[in-house]
């Protein structure tokens, strides 16, 4: 059978218009029409394809997952500690947001490191908590997912690194004073009143740590992105426990010590919340709610 044709104004056939068009892919047809629509469609297919290749399931490396951790902190170690320490407009940033804190009545920050200051064992074991456990805490998770939750990772990988590199911008925007470095502030600086390991404010860690890095709060960010994931996934119910009391502690840390003001805190938070939607919109479902074993397939969304 011949194609079909329908009949002019001068009596002379002609393919009917739905089957003139350029191809596509796979030789599908699409209609031309205007303002390219043609290439949006192609766009379209394009993007699709995409976002199918990244929903599915697929088995993290080892060997790339350690290299990109590594890298990645590296990075944003050196990204960090770049940002030029603009002490005037840190201190202003620092000043302001304590008279708003003020201005509400929620300016805790200096009684709550008065109180843990004067309780020597506490505020040492802080000073030790603050320096290290955002850091193995967070890795310990991200392995934990690797071997356990293998079809979640991806995800929530991505949005613990979105939310990282969103604080390299905050750090570059708003460059703020801790409250231990605030001239009339009254604070102390727990770690060098102490002489505790790990200060970045004397020697030579203060060459290489940007002080004015405050705002916001990565060890927020990072230890509530760990207490969400291990409250979520873990099946234990002390495990989920201290999965939710985590971040609370490391809130109670960063005041104590007079590293951060709680604002700070709420910065962090702003950043993982954001990265979680960013997580949502590029997999289509909330990270935790995936398959947490490779192989098995997606339930479709209702």
């Amino acid at each position: 059978m011949g194609e079909p044709t329908t009949k002019t104004m001068n009596g002379r056939s002609a393919t009917p218009p739905a089957s003139r068009g350029s191809k596509g892919f796979k030789g599908s047809t699409i209609a031309a029409g205007p303002n390219g629509g043609a290439w949006t469609r192609v766009g379209f297919t394009l993007g699709h394809t995409l976002l199918i290749r990244l929903r599915a399931p697929r088995k993290p490396r080892l060997w790339f997952e350690i290299l990109l951790i590594g890298v990645s902190y590296w990075t944003y170690s050196q990204i960090r500690n770049a940002v030029p320490e603009q002490q005037d407009t840190a201190l202003k940033h620092a000043a302001e947001i304590w008279s708003f804190e003020r201005g509400l009545g929620l300016a805790v920050e200096h009684g709550v490191n008065h109180a843990a200051d004067s309780v020597t064992w506490l505020i040492v074991g802080m000073n030790y908590y603050y320096a290290t456990l955002h850091f193995v805490i967070t890795v310990g998770v991200l392995v934990w997912l690797y071997f356990q939750h293998p079809g979640r990772y991806g995800p929530t990988r991505l949005a613990l690194f979105v939310t990282t590199w969103l604080a390299l911008i905050g750090f570059y925007a708003y460059p703020l004073a801790p409250p231990r470095l605030m001239t009339d502030g009254g604070f102390i600086d727990t770690v060098r009143t102490h002489n505790t390991w790990g200060t970045m404010s004397e020697g030579s860690l203060a060459e290489v740590s940007n002080q004015y890095a405050a705002m916001p709060s990565m060890h927020i960010g990072w230890s509530l992105w760990c207490g969400v994931t291990i409250a979520t996934l873990a099946v234990p119910v002390w495990v989920k426990m201290i999965g939710a009391v985590y971040p609370a502690g490391t809130l109670l840390v960063i005041v104590s010590t007079a590293n951060h003001f709680w604002m700070d805190a709420v910065g962090g938070t702003l950043c993982l919340g954001f990265a979680y939607a960013v997580a949502y919109v590029l997999y289509g479902r909330w990270a935790y709610h995936l398959p947490g074993e490779l192989g098995l397939e997606l339930e479709p969304v209702r």
